[in-house]
């Protein structure tokens, strides 16, 4: 098998994401039919709707963070997921109902989309975690990256998809078709052979959620990847606001061409996704490098003339984003003790997808008052701060400096010099 897909020959994670997969596909569809909801059935296109409905999906994420994190620790993984899987069904079934009986108003999205939220803050520590049960350690960086190519790959189809639904029969069914997706991902949980599974200790006795925060605290490593994410997922990774502005209200598309943008930016992404599974270990260069490029084709993408070229912006912008994601928390999932590995990715997505209810009202506001473009263009601009600010600090806490060598070719190198006191747990 080739070591790209090595993960797969592990029969609990195959059968796993099998389900996911399908499953996948079908939440890249609801959230395209959600944001046509809001924008074209509900508003007169109104951006500032749609930062609305974002920030209240992704708040959950953000106050029930410590205890979520506490829950994927303490109790059985497979089980929580089922609970939550079957909860998001349940809110998916709600949406398409309301809307296919023509009773749906702009307060029902609002409330569904909080409650998505709640289950999805509990769902995500218990789903990043879990894939350390069904794999060995060697293997996590692979199937973090399969996950994230799993994810992507469904994203070239979901919204293609969803997009032509949506033309032919309206936003009610591609709701109800997301909905039976979620199936696939509970029988694929109940199939598991579960003796096979390597759960971690269960952390037990009070105190938890503040011995999770402590932990990270002790760890700068962990805190400067964070706050790379944080600036990432707020202000740079508004894509379910960003592309749905820039094709309705710049280039003025229909649901068909804003469906497919998602499928354009998804091959990007899958890419890195599948570059990252072969990688045996994260890097921090290229967790950085990654920014870097994330900037400069954001950028592009913001001043793209066309539609056209929108599309090709799409690509980079999707490489280099899944790149600095996959590789964050490969890093993140590899350093911390095992007991610890729930509470601390609770935080981490909390930080990452969290930050949305801050970002999305305020990127919705700007491309109300300053012009879709610049929902975009603020991204850029706060994740090059970032950019610049991790390499200052990088620089200084672990002796790094620039040197322009001639060996052939010009180039431009970091390079360490011996520290005191390095940071060992992240390999740079």
């Amino acid at each position: 098998m080739s070591p790209t897909f090595r993960s797969l020959a592990i029969y609990n994670y195959r059968v796993y994401a099998a389900g996911a997969l399908i499953s996948n596909v079908g939440t890249w569809m609801g959230r395209v039919a959600q944001d046509w909801l809001v924008l074209t059935e509900l508003t007169p296109h109104s951006s500032v709707a749609l930062g609305i409905v974002t920030g209240l999906q992704f708040l959950p994420l953000l106050l029930l963070a410590p205890w979520s994190g506490m829950i994927a620790d303490r109790f059985s993984k497979r089980r929580i997921l089922a609970l939550t899987q079957s909860s998001l069904a349940l809110t998916s079934a709600l949406t398409g109902v309301l809307v296919i009986t023509g009773t749906v108003e702009l307060w029902h999205v609002y409330v569904l989309a909080f409650l998505q939220g709640v289950a999805t803050a509990v769902d995500n520590p218990a789903r990043q975690t879990f894939v350390s049960e069904m794999v060995p350690r060697e293997e996590l960086t692979n199937a973090v990256g399969l996950n994230s190519a799993s994810f992507n790959a469904a994203r070239l189809i979901g919204p293609g998809v969803a997009g032509l639904l949506i033309a032919a029969a309206g936003t009610g069914p591609a709701f109800l078709i997301n909905t039976l997706t979620f199936v696939a991902v509970l029988v694929a949980l109940w199939r598991l052979r579960t003796g096979e599974l390597k759960p971690a200790p269960r952390a037990r006795g009070k105190g938890q959620i503040i011995e999770g925060v402590r932990y990270v605290r002790s760890r700068p490593d962990i805190m400067l990847i964070m706050a790379i994410v944080f600036v990432l997922g707020t202000f740079g990774m508004n894509f379910q606001l960003t592309t749905a502005l820039m094709a309705t209200s710049v280039f003025h598309k229909g649901a068909g061409e804003y469906g497919l943008l998602g499928s354009i930016m998804a091959i990007g992404s899958l890419s890195a996704a599948l570059l990252s599974a072969r990688r045996p270990r994260p890097r921090l260069r290229i967790l950085l490098a990654a920014l870097a490029g994330f900037v400069a084709s954001t950028l592009a993408a913001a001043l793209a003339p066309s539609y056209l070229w929108f599309a090709v912006a799409l690509v980079p912008v999707g490489l280099s984003a899944l790149t600095v994601l996959t590789s964050a928390n490969s890093m993140v999932q590899l350093s911390v003790a095992p007991h610890m590995r729930g509470r601390v990715m609770a935080l981490y997505m909390a930080i990452f997808m969290g930050g949305t209810p801050l970002g999305s009202p305020l990127v919705g506001w700007i491309g109300s008052a300053w012009g879709p473009r610049w929902t975009i263009l603020i991204g850029t601009i706060t994740v090059a701060g970032a950019l610049v600010a991790a390499t200052l600090y990088l620089m200084r806490t672990e002796n790094l400096h620039l040197e322009y060598r001639w060996t052939g070719r010009p180039r431009v190198v970091l390079v360490r010099e011996p520290a005191a006191e390095p940071m060992p747990e992240i390999a740079a």
